[in-house]
């Protein structure tokens, strides 16, 4: 199927941070564009909640009057390549706050984000990252930030620049009372 291209892909039709996903920040086939970007429809062919939203004309599932319907059901309780812990909070944030708030927030954490992957990776914390920024809020992930910098990690060769901001992740997501694990189907 065909999707409409949406003006802001980094935030989903169905309230997923696609900003904050790995395959957002991959290269080659598996790269993903965000929800219903520039070459959504060969990464996803079929996605039930866009073609919902956008058969109705919504650009958000909270904008119907049915929101939440049953394909929400048990929606964050397991992940894929994105956390869908924080799908409906994001939402219901969105919701209230506005899109024009949400997506300021939005795009400060994936500015937090795209910086960490420039000076802070070591070609394996994707993913870790990702999981991170989605998860903590704004202000801990700006303290974070802080913390890095005043440590002069900046300068530190890169092996101990990924040890310390992983740690100060772990250290604020424990205090916090949240699991920087992606959430899997048992098998």
């Amino acid at each position: 199927m065909e999707y409409s291209i949406r003006t802001y892909p980094q935030f989903s039709a169905c309230g997923l941070n696609c900003g904050l996903c790995p395959r957002y920040y991959t290269s080659g086939a598996s790269r993903c564009p965000g929800c219903a970007g520039e070459g959504f429809s060969k990464v996803h062919p079929a996605c039930g909640m866009l073609s919902c939203c956008q058969r109705k004309g919504f650009e958000y599932c909270f904008l119907c009057d049915e929101y939440p319907c049953g394909k929400f059901d048990g929606a964050d309780l397991l992940d894929s390549f994105i956390t869908h812990k924080n799908q409906l909070l994001d939402m219901e944030k969105a919701k209230l706050a506005g899109m024009d708030e949400y997506k300021t927030e939005l795009d400060s954490k994936i500015a937090i984000l795209e910086k960490l992957l420039q000076k802070y990776d070591d070609g394996r914390r994707k993913s870790y990252y990702c999981l991170a920024v989605n998860l903590l809020d704004l202000h801990d992930l700006q303290t974070v930030m802080e913390q890095i910098i005043s440590d002069s990690v900046e300068d530190a060769p890169p092996k101990d620049r990924v040890l310390v901001t992983v740690r100060s992740f772990k250290e604020i997501a424990e205090r916090r009372g949240v699991f920087l694990k992606l959430r899997k189907k048992p098998k």
